[in-house]
């Protein structure tokens, strides 16, 4: 948690008017701590960088980095390469002192060169704060205003909840292949490249972002309560005539909003039947079956009062590996539920995310290769339904009609950069599977890679 990491002592120790910060969440490269964002090269000009999302021509990027524009890479980290190009990009003016223009040039010149997820932000030491986002604007980016007694403080970040908390306002999305840079004069943005689908992931809304947050002007409350109620009617056809279930009990907590709708709509009485322990972390990206299935029973305790003699409908945002899933049905049975069914607010998930989310190998997805009744077995569930495709895009389609399309790939394998074949999946689940990011973990010595060896 980052309360953990800063304290008051240490951010009190922090001077200047301008910075840059990245909770971290590694999704391709390793899981080494030299890999922690943000990143900083001093050549040209002193530049800081953070990066959500993923790339998927890393491995070309690295190589024209390298025999091309001669720029050590340190680490395994997409992001590194980002930045690098960035740089790259800068360098080529041959400037002392660079200028809006060129950065703007620069980043244009890299939509060109990056393809993939990324939602950026940089910092250019003494000149200002610079904010872009990719051409399908797969992962979210916003930026807001703050008014002091000196003028307007800026800040970028993931979620407008983030920017609300701290009194900022005039809240905007940056738009997909949009650049915007804040000097203390101005501020300047610019649409860079316009000819792309715009296509953000629809996980962002399922899962990811908090409910107050808006993204992309949907609001992720409204676009959570409107799936629940299309996993109402999922639910009625899936039980006909033959409907048992006494209560829909969620599985804490994004899944919270939905399962509340759903029991409206069902008539059916809705109750919360899990404790959450909040110091415990998301269990799907946790490396190891043994530590996801430990740290389930960590998180959540079932209350008996709520499932003793009942048939229980629960509530989940997605199913990913089935871990989970399948422990939480258990603990249900053992707190005396009679029929646990389960119900997903997303379609089966059956193929890797590769724009920025941690999801496992197509083998590693409980999903990939069944069909519902035989997930069902897999995860001890007396029945299993899952939200329509279709239903889940209007959830939030409907909340603003101008998105074209979202990335739904995990759902369907239609990646929207349309650069994802087969070589490309197999190397990046080869980088992800349980085993070798164990084999990471257990080598990590917490220090940076500087390749202090000789190259093979």
């Amino acid at each position: 948690m980052v309360r953990d990491v800063f304290d008051e002592k240490q951010l009190a120790r922090l001077f200047g008017s301008l910075g840059v910060g990245h909770v971290r969440y590694p999704t391709a490269g390793s899981s080494s701590m030299s890999e922690a964002q943000p990143f900083y090269v001093n050549s040209p000009y002193g530049i800081t960088f953070a990066h959500n999302g993923n790339l998927t021509n890393a491995r070309e990027l690295r190589v024209f980095l390298d025999k091309i524009a001669h720029r050590h890479i340190n680490t395994d980290s997409d992001s590194e390469l980002l930045l690098n190009i960035l740089a790259n990009n800068l360098q080529k003016t041959g400037k002392f002192r660079v200028n809006e223009e060129d950065i703007f040039t620069a980043i244009k010149d890299l939509y060109e060169q990056c393809r993939g997820a990324y939602a950026c932000v940089a910092m250019v030491a003494g000149f200002g704060i610079i904010g872009f986002r990719d051409p399908h604007g797969i992962r979210p980016l916003v930026y807001g205003r703050r008014a002091t007694p000196d003028g307007y403080d800026y800040m970028f970040t993931s979620e407008s909840a983030a920017l609300e908390a701290l009194g900022f306002n005039d809240i905007e999305d940056v738009n997909p292949g949009e650049a915007i840079i804040i000097t203390r004069e101005k501020l300047l943005r610019r649409q860079l490249v316009s000819s792309k689908t715009f296509a953000p992931c629809i996980f962002e809304f399922v899962y990811f972002a908090r409910q107050d947050s808006i993204i992309d002007g949907v609001s992720v409350y409204k676009a959570r309560l409107a799936m629940g109620e299309a996993l109402a009617r999922q639910v009625v056809k899936s039980f006909n005539d033959q409907m048992d279930i006494d209560v829909v009990i969620p599985v804490p907590d994004t899944s919270r909003v939905a399962a509340i709708q759903c029991a409206h709509k069902l008539n059916i009485m809705y109750r919360e039947g899990f404790n959450r322990n909040r110091y415990v972390g998301r269990t799907f990206i946790m490396p190891g079956q043994q530590t996801r299935r430990k740290n389930v029973r960590r998180k959540l305790n079932a209350m008996a009062l709520e499932f003793h003699g009942k048939n229980v409908l629960l509530v989940d945002d997605s199913v990913v590996r089935g871990t989970t899933s399948k422990e939480i049905i258990q603990m249900a049975r053992d707190a005396g539920a009679k029929k646990v069914y389960f119900a997903s607010c997303s379609p089966a998930i059956r193929y890797p995310n590769v724009y920025g989310i941690d999801m496992p190998s197509r083998q590693e997805l409980v999903a990939h290769g069944r069909n519902d009744e035989e997930i069902a077995k897999e995860i001890g569930a007396d029945k299993l339904i899952y939200q329509n495709l279709e239903d889940l895009v209007q959830s939030v389609r409907h909340y603003n009609p101008a998105i074209d399309k979202f990335d739904t790939s995990v759902f369907d394998s239609c990646y929207v950069t349309e650069d994802v074949d087969e070589a490309y999946m197999s190397y990046i689940e080869g980088e992800r599977n349980d085993d070798n990011i164990l084999a990471q973990l257990s080598e990590d010595n917490e220090s940076v890679g500087l390749f202090n060896s000789f190259a093979k």
